[in-house]
């Protein structure tokens, strides 16, 4: 059970942080907004878009329900796929292709420990 919170917490923080970087960056860097008008993305979007992975990297670190936990991890995965997408579809180098999918294969990680934690918890909790 120790190494499996180990791996959570490292994967979810590695989710987290970048996310929470990620948005950050959204809102300061004109670069980024220069990388979304390339995609063919509006402003408003990526604004949008910094909001929602502020909100999900507090959701994904929170200790919150394991429906609202399950709908942030199913939100990145989706912003994860649809990064790979626009990035291929763009016909933008591979480390921007690939990037989205290893970010996902970490969030994968986490989710997997995730759940193996919830049924340790549900083991634990004594039956009435």
């Amino acid at each position: 059970m120790k190494a499996t919170k180990i791996i959570y917490w490292i994967t979810t923080a590695i989710v987290a942080l970048m996310m929470t970087f990620s948005a950050y960056s959204y809102l300061t860097q004109p670069a980024i907004t220069e990388g979304f008008h390339h995609l063919g993305y509006p402003d408003h979007f990526r604004v949008e878009l910094a909001i929602a992975k502020l909100i999900g990297a507090i959701l994904l670190l929170a200790p919150v329900a394991p429906r609202i936990k399950e709908w942030t991890y199913a939100g990145f995965t989706f912003t994860f796929i649809a990064a790979f997408l626009a990035h291929t579809a763009a016909g933008d180098p591979v480390a921007n292709r690939i990037m989205p999918l290893v970010f996902l294969g970490i969030l994968a990680v986490s989710y997997l420990q995730y759940h193996k934690l919830q049924k340790g918890v549900q083991k634990t909790v004594p039956a009435h």
